[in-house]
């Protein structure tokens, strides 16, 4: 068990020192830094409170839509600066190493072990999804 947990260290600090993992940090600090992205996180988290509360009402709420639709708006003019979305798409690389890493792992000790991903639509099966357990019951597990 010591000599899996100082492999696993070994791992962490190759993936700390991947470009991946720099071009993560890099652009991180910029947004940190960034004055417009700051103000315009403050205007989401705002905008988020907002929709929330007229969420627990539903879309019969009578500023559902208007506070749906600000969200949105501060959304788009954050994913329209450039730091921004450097710095979603060097997160997304960083993920997608992780997956891969956990992924060898998983696939080294059995093909059936599920392996956690953020993919909200992800692809390919486990139990009730036709997938490598063939069960199609959905109840495995």
């Amino acid at each position: 068990m010591g000599q899996l947990l100082l492999r696993a260290y070994d791992i962490g600090d190759l993936v700390n020192q991947s470009a991946e993992v720099a071009e993560y940090a890099y652009w991180k600090t910029v947004v940190d830094e960034h004055e417009q992205v700051r103000e315009l996180v403050k205007k989401f988290a705002k905008a988020k409170e907002l929709f929330a509360d007229c969420e627990r009402f539903g879309r019969f709420h009578p500023d559902y839509h208007a506070a749906k639709d600000k969200v949105k708006e501060v959304e788009a003019q954050l994913n329209g600066i450039e730091c921004v979305s450097r710095f979603k798409a060097a997160e997304q690389a960083v993920d997608d190493l992780l997956l891969a890493i956990a992924t060898e792992i998983a696939g080294a000790v059995s093909e059936t072990i599920k392996v956690p991903s953020n993919d909200p639509l992800p692809k390919g099966g486990g139990c009730g999804g036709g997938g490598s357990c063939s069960c199609g019951s959905g109840g495995c597990g």
